[in-house]
């Protein structure tokens, strides 16, 4: 299960300290207050607090407890074809083996439950800790790229903007990387822009992207996870983002520096060298001034760390649901209203926050968006006048109303200029409302069987024994004020008839995976319909003149919206930039509803259960577990979950120096060749 790389962090972790520093001093002091740092000397305060037995037990008593409400414990055991290679992890063998190992440091024991909750390939479920996941954010200067040649060769390059980002957002410590260089290269980092990479630390380029592949987590597919290892964009919020992607930005201050293979563009010669990496205060840190108070102000348990009882009183349960969940900066999507965080969300976490690095703008759209564009849903009519763009990066927007309506005002727009055919760009998009997944697919697609009353999944919760007490407690009278997840009101059944109020919906079905005996739910239907919003009775788009497109990073709700288009409607999905002989997948990591541990401590404690001896403990530190607490059912396969089934993409696009990053340069090129060879195909069939 372990990598050469876990393997390699032990080693160094036993002497995590910079072997030139004397052990009586306090390697937090002296970096307090900088804002760039070598990752050795982050290395050295991160890893400089042993581990106490009382924290160590806590951690593994919580997660071992919690995972009792993740869907897919068992199945993460021995996924079934075609993920029987990419995901075969028991986290509950693991934690029995973290039990009993012993450590040289908290941050040694945080990183080995970090891996080895990345190795489900789930994105939904993750165990991370404030103390350490991107307290410092660790960079290099030169993102790079998978390009395609004119003879349809691909090769590793550093990214033609390499230069353009760095210098942009690295403002106060692009000098630092200039100066690194060696003689003939020192002052010239711009000219290392757009070269082709020939070896990383003396070995092959994509040796670097396999064994990053192998670490990363996230995505089931092999393919989805190297083309993590590369820059890309994403509609963000406030504007266009630059994800610079694995290799050049990581959570953690494990490694010190590259060395690269080159040959620069217009050279005949090769140029090999050293290049550092620096780590950045994270923006979510709080300021320390030595090892005391970073662990004060970083490493315990918050005010939000657990959940409450809502019904405890002096318990103001405003003031809590006003204040950020502690889920939210590793989650993959914008800030959202407080008030909307009890609508059911679909998202995947990182252990690096949502980028907030600019797009370069000569890379960024220049045609103006329609009025109709709201945040991470940006409409634009290409050139040709019959092509429309949906640029949708997240399901998930500061008012869910207002985005709702955007996204029916923005189609309806591109209609009114000309547009027959739609291009939905969902790259980089790690989910977020359930419920505008299924809104989205009823406006493009219009009202048929596949889209009414369900435009999703069916789903399943798992029925612990925990699980079905709480649904008992309630039944028999424990959420007057129906807040609770688990309360019946919020579900509907197979037939999508809402649950009686108070009815014990949670009666378990009992199933055999991996060996293991498991429990879940009865098949739950809908939750989404009627909308919210005026819906149209007639179709907006042909599902044949309609792309979806991406780098396969579409998760969760993109997942949920991707997954049903392409089986139910048989829309074409487009992967832009995967490894040629890789099979690329338009999606992963599907999930039915996500959650997290703070979420399900506050069902239990609501329901009076937090002393029953199935019931996790209060985290002691600033930590969240992240679950997947619903499971969608499959179309293929309607009896088992979508999750372990494959999602193949129509076709992967190759990126070239024209278009790599560049999202019009892809949706142009897209609008040309795609739509008009489905336009030639249809006139040689005579239809």
């Amino acid at each position: 299960m372990r990598t050469r790389l876990i393997l390699w962090l032990t080693s160094w972790l036993l002497s995590a300290a910079d072997s030139n520093a004397k052990p009586d001093l306090d390697p937090c002091e002296a970096i307090a207050g900088k804002k760039w740092v070598l990752p050795r000397e982050a290395r050295a305060c991160l890893a400089f607090t042993p581990l106490d037995p009382v924290v160590k037990a806590n951690i593994i008593e919580v997660v071992n407890k919690t995972l009792a409400f993740h869907t897919s414990t068992n199945y993460q055991i021995q996924a079934p074809h075609p993920f029987d290679k990419e995901v075969h992890e028991d986290l509950v063998a693991d934690l029995a083996r973290m039990s009993e190992r012993g450590y040289s440091s908290e941050f040694e024991f945080h990183l080995d439950m970090y891996y080895s909750f990345k190795a489900v390939n789930d994105g939904h479920c993750g165990v991370y800790n404030y103390c350490y996941d991107s307290l410092y954010i660790t960079y290099l200067p030169l993102p790079l790229v998978l390009l395609t040649a004119k003879d349809g060769s691909q090769n590793v390059h550093i990214a033609p903007e390499a230069f353009k980002v760095a210098s942009n957002e690295f403002e106060d410590g692009i000098d630092f990387w200039q100066e690194s260089l060696p003689d003939h290269l020192k002052g010239k980092l711009a000219s290392l822009s757009g070269a082709k990479v020939f070896l990383i630390d003396g070995e092959e380029p994509f040796v670097a992207v396999n064994e990053n592949a192998k670490v990363t987590g996230g995505y089931q597919s092999f393919a989805t996870r190297q083309n993590s290892f590369f820059a890309s964009y994403q509609r963000g919020a406030e504007g266009w983002q630059y994800s610079m992607g694995n290799f050049a930005l990581k959570a953690h201050p494990l490694v010190d520096s590259v060395e690269l293979t080159v040959q620069r563009v217009n050279s005949s010669t090769k140029d090999t060298f050293e290049i550092p990496f620096r780590s950045r205060f994270g923006t979510a840190s709080k300021d320390f001034t030595d090892l005391e108070s970073y662990r004060a102000n970083n490493c315990v348990a918050t005010n939000r760390t657990n959940g409450i009882d809502l019904y405890e009183g002096g318990v103001s349960v405003q003031a809590y649901q006003q204040t950020p969940p502690p889920i939210a900066f590793f989650q993959q999507q914008p800030s959202i209203n407080p008030e909307e965080s009890r609508k059911q969300m679909n998202v995947i976490l990182d252990g690096v926050p949502l980028t907030n690095i600019d797009l370069p703008e000569h890379l960024q759209p220049s045609m103006p968006a329609l009025n109709q564009s709201y945040s991470v849903a940006q409409f634009y009519m290409l050139n040709d006048n019959i092509t429309g763009v949906l640029a949708l990066g997240s399901f998930s927007a500061k008012g869910f109303d207002t985005f709702g309506a955007s996204l029916l005002n923005g189609l309806l727009g591109l209609k009114e200029k000309g547009a027959t055919r739609l291009i939905v760009d969902v790259t980089n998009n790690g989910g977020g409302y359930i419920c505008i997944a299924h809104w989205l697919h009823r406006l493009i697609i219009g009202p048929k069987e596949s889209t009414e009353p369900q435009a999703g999944l069916d789903t399943k919760t798992r029925a612990g024994p925990l699980a079905q007490l709480i649904v008992h407690t309630i039944a028999s009278g424990g959420d007057p004020k129906e807040m609770l997840s688990y309360n019946p009101i919020q579900w509907t059944n197979a037939s999508h008839l809402p649950f009686p109020a108070q009815s014990d919906w949670l009666k378990p079905v009992d199933v055999l995976i991996n060996g293991h005996q498991d429990s879940f739910s009865q098949r739950l239907g809908q939750e989404c319909q009627p909308f919210g919003w005026v819906t149209p009775d007639y179709t907006l788009f042909e599902a044949e003149n309609v792309l979806i497109v991406s780098n396969g990073r579409c998760a969760s709700s993109c997942s949920l919206f991707s997954i049903t288009m392409a089986k139910s409607e048989g829309v074409r999905t487009v992967v832009v930039g995967g490894k040629e002989d890789i099979p690329q997948e338009y999606c992963g990591v599907v999930g039915g509803q996500s959650t997290d541990f703070s979420s399900i401590d506050t069902e239990i404690k609501t329901t009076k259960l937090k002393n029953h001896s199935l019931a996790p403990p209060d985290f002691s530190t600033n930590s969240l577990q992240g679950i997947t607490w619903r499971l969608g059912y499959g179309i293929d396969d309607p009896e088992e979950p979508e999750e372990w089934q494959a999602h193949p993409a129509t076709l992967n696009f190759p990126l070239t120096f024209e278009t790599v990053n560049n999202p019009v340069a892809i949706w142009e090129s897209l609008a040309r060749e795609e739509f008009r060879q489905k336009e030639l195909f249809k006139v040689q069939m005579g239809s």
